[in-house]
Parts: structure tokens; sequence; C-alpha cells
């Protein structure tokens, strides 16, 4: 039941001409009933009221005219019982639109075709309880032919007085309401096409006005999923000066205003990459002359004072760090140039990753850190080889900056879709929120923190850069004193849409409940 009511909601909220069709054919609906049941209880009332006018007029006259002959009867040469049916006979076959039934004082008249149950009841409770009274009451004609249907009528009661003194017969007049049910029925059949048509009028109005109201509103969402899309002179034609061609000039004018401003930013990006790309290449060449110069100087310092020899040494590292953030800046440049293209091939992955973590050992050696491979087997995936090991480069290298002499674990693991690797450490970690932070450009979860392995803040930014180009995921979680996990999940094949990762992002050794607010960064 929830999910059909869901499915409903759904349906119902998905079509806004739906809503506005439907809204419309059930609101007319409701005022074409209401205003079917106001005509046919008005014009039922007024032609019963009419009709029972009538009858009560016609009833009167013909007892008045009963009355009069049966006054003039001689009951010396005719009994009072023939009088009666004699009459009855006579106003029943005159051409009038009533029955009569008269109740006699053998037995009663009843005029040909009716039933005597056509007189209900409280009519003759009525007559016989006022004698000088004349009464109507609806009834319902019943024929004494089986085989014909009852029908609607009116029955107007009296009383009739005989020519003996103290005598008096109730008389009762049966009106049939043939010719006003036939009017009504006409009527109601009339009102029912009537309505018809109007409810097929007012569904074909709706929907033309549902389409022209619609029409610039899809327009309008049309227009702005291309602008979106980077189509930015799109723009919506104006007609008019209603709502709609007001919500279609702040459109247009919105798209200017974005494509202008895009057009700025962009022009402002090209600037700043070409600025860092040409100051990066300018650079080279002097820093190429000052670094010979340096190492002249560094492989003599054993000749100089001690002062002047740890300046040579310092010289030479610094320069050593300045080359290598001129090659991230160059690198970091081709990126937001989208410039860098992948040099796939077959690689194992777990080969490529023992083979870094063996370069990068003297260093952790150097900082009094343990490095712990965790592989086995191997795993192929189509990668560029130099981009992947960059990768690993940098977050083993930051796993050193941070370890704090603590033992760092790098695990390989693959699926049918995917290999993940992850580098975890158990220095200072970082705040969850941070999670995202650790990939921006120069950034440091403390600022006042050195750096002891000569990196340039973008080694991290650039390894996200690379996973993203492979449309693979990088992946953080930290926590303040207990280290920092990083996580690398590429697709086995070029292309491949990753749903999963072979290991997760939490290390193992942290509750469900800390895993549930976990941040994750690369992560569609």
């Amino acid at each position: 039941m929830n999910q059909r009511r869901r499915t409903i909601g759904q349906w119902w909220w998905s079509s806004l001409p739906l809503r506005v069709i439907s809204s419309t054919v059930i609101g007319s609906i409701i005022v074409v009933l209401l205003s079917g049941w106001l005509i046919m209880r008005q014009a039922t009332d007024g032609v019963m009221a009419g009709k029972r006018s009538a009858a009560i007029a016609e009833a009167s006259s013909s007892l008045d005219r009963i009355q009069r002959q049966l006054r003039d009867t001689d009951l010396r040469t005719a009994s009072l019982y023939e009088r009666l049916n004699q009459l009855a006979d006579e106003a029943g076959s005159s051409g009038s639109q009533f029955h009569i039934v008269i109740q006699g004082p053998v037995s009663g008249f009843v005029s040909p075709g009716i039933a005597l149950d056509s007189v209900p009841q409280s009519l003759v409770d009525a007559v016989a309880a006022d004698p000088d009274g004349m009464f109507v009451t609806p009834t319902t004609v019943i024929s004494s032919d089986d085989r014909v249907a009852p029908i609607p009528g009116l029955a107007v009661g009296a009383r009739l007085q005989a020519p003996v003194s103290g005598q008096s017969y109730p008389i009762y007049f049966i009106f049939p309401l043939n010719h006003e049910v036939q009017v009504l029925q006409v009527m109601q059949r009339a009102l029912i096409t009537t309505g018809a048509l109007l409810l097929a009028l007012m569904l074909g109005i709706s929907a033309l006005v549902s389409a022209h109201v619609v029409r610039p509103i899809r327009q309008a969402s049309i227009i702005a999923g291309r602008l979106a899309d980077g189509h930015l002179d799109e723009r919506m034609a104006v007609r008019g000066t209603d709502d709609l061609a007001s919500l279609a000039t702040s459109m247009n004018h919105m798209a200017s205003e974005l494509q202008q401003q895009i057009v700025q930013l962009e022009d402002l990006s090209r600037v700043q990459q070409q600025f860092v790309s040409d100051v990066s290449h300018e650079l080279r060449t002097p820093l190429t002359t000052v670094k010979m110069a340096a190492e002249l100087l560094h492989d003599g310092r054993e000749d100089f004072d001690p002062s002047v020899a740890r300046t040579t040494e310092l010289l030479y590292d610094e320069l050593d760090r300045f080359e290598g953030l001129l090659g991230d800046l160059l690198e970091i440049s081709r990126f937001d140039a989208g410039a860098a293209v992948l040099n796939l091939d077959e690689v194992d992955l777990v080969a490529l990753v023992t083979a870094e973590v063996e370069s990068q050992r003297p260093f952790a050696e150097r900082a009094g850190t343990q490095l712990r491979l965790h592989a086995e087997g191997t795993a192929y995936a189509e990668v560029d080889a130099r981009r992947i090991r960059r990768i690993l480069r940098n977050l083993i290298t930051n796993a050193i900056e941070h370890a704090e002499q603590l033992p760092i674990d790098i695990t390989v693991k693959v699926d049918d879709e995917a290999v993940a690797i992850v580098v975890r450490d158990h220095g200072v970690g970082f705040l969850a929120s941070q999670a995202r932070q650790v990939f921006h450009r120069f950034w440091r979860a403390d600022p006042s923190r050195t750096r002891t392995m000569g990196g340039t803040g973008l080694g991290l930014a650039i390894s996200l850069e690379d996973a993203m180009l492979h449309e693979g995921w990088l992946s953080a979680w930290g926590r303040p004193k207990r280290g920092a996990q990083f996580r690398l999940t590429l697709p086995r094949r070029h292309g491949q849409v990753l749903r999963s990762s072979p290991l997760p992002l939490a290390p193992t050794d942290f509750t469900l409940v800390e895993r549930n607010v976990t941040h994750e960064v690369g992560h569609p």
C-alpha cells in the first residue's frame, strides 16, 4: 500500500500539465454536478408546484360539478349507488387527466385503468378526519394491469355530500405525472449531454492553457540545462510583455551575466595558467645555472669554514626543493590546462608498489620509520605507471613525514573490477572534517609544522589529479593522534566505472561508529 501510494505521488508530482489538467477537470466535474443538481432540483420543484396547483384547481372544479349533479339526482327514480357509479364513469371518461376513486355506501367506485392501492393511506386518514377539507399528497399510480409499471402521481382527496342529509362519501382524484416525468427526463438528458460537452471543452481548454504556460517553463528548463552544459549562447525567445515574457527576459539576462562572468574567469584562469607556465619555464635556465654553481660549491665544501660549508649544504638542499617545486607547478599547470594525457599499459601494481616501497625504504629508515608491505600475487590493471608511481611516492613520503617514527603499512588488494592501494600511518593524523582539505594545494594540517622530507606542498593535489585522470578514487581518512589512511582505487580496465573498492577506507582497528563519520574525497 505504501509503495503504491509513493508511486501515485511520484506520478502526480512528475508532470505539471497533468496536475493542471486533472485539477481543472476535477473542479469542472464538481461544478457541473452541483449546477446540474441545483437546476434539476429547481426544475422539479417548479414542475411539481405547477402540477400541484393545477391538480387542486381541476379537482375542485370536478368536485363542484359532481356535487351539483349529485344534488340534482332524484333518488325516487334512481338509486344512490347507481348514480355514484354513473358520475364516476362520466368523470373518468370525459377526457380529463385524472382518475376518480369514490368510496360509496356499499363498495368503492374506481375509474378503469388504476388500482385502489393508488390512494395512499395517509390521504384516506386525512379525509376521514376532516370532512370539509381538501388534501393533496404524492402517490404512486398503480395500474390495474400488472404488465404496466407504476408511475409517480398526485392524489387529491375530499368528501362528496350525498342528497341524504348528513351523509358524505370520500372522493379521490388521481393525477398521473407521465408528462411531467417525461419533461424532467428530457431535461436530465439535456443536462447530462451539456455537462459532458462542457467537461470535454474544459479538458481541451485546460490542455491548451497548460501547454501555453508550461511550454516556456520547459524551454527555460532546457535552456538552463544547455547553459549548465557550457552552451552559453543559448537564449529564450521573448514574446509579449506578460509574466512569461518577464521570465524569458530574466533568464536571458542571467545567461548573459553568467556568460560574461565565466568568460572573465576563463580569461583570468588562462592568464594565471600562462603566468605559472611562463614563470616555471623562465626560471629553469637560471635555476640550472645556479644549481650547477651550487653543486660545485657543495662538492668543495670540505675545504670551507664550517659555517660556509653548512651554508653551502643548505643552499644545495633548497635548490633541490625549488627544482621540485618548479616541476610540480608545471605539472599542475598542465592539469589546469587540460593537457595531461595517459600513457596506458598493462602493469602489475603489486610489483610497482613493491619497487616504490623499496626505493622509499632508505628515507623511512633515516626518519626512524618502518615500511610494511602487505600484498600477495599479482594485480594487473591498465594504468600510466609513471603517474601511479608518483602517487605512491607522494603518499608514502607524506606518511613518513607524519608517522612520528611509528610503522607505516602499505596494502594492495584486487578484485574483478578494481585494484586498491592503502597507505596507513599511525602518526599525528588530522580531523575528520579536514579529509577534503588535505588535497588542497599547499595545505597543512599544522601550519607551524616544518617539512622534514623537502616536500613542495603540491604532492597530494597532483596525486588526486592523477587518480581522477585514471577515473579512479583517492580517498583520505584521519583522526588526531591516531594516524591517517589514504586509499587509491583504480579500475582494472580504463573507462570502466568504479562501483566499490576492494579495501575499506577506514582502518580495521576502528569501530563501526567511527567508520560511519568517515569523509571521502574523489569518490562519486
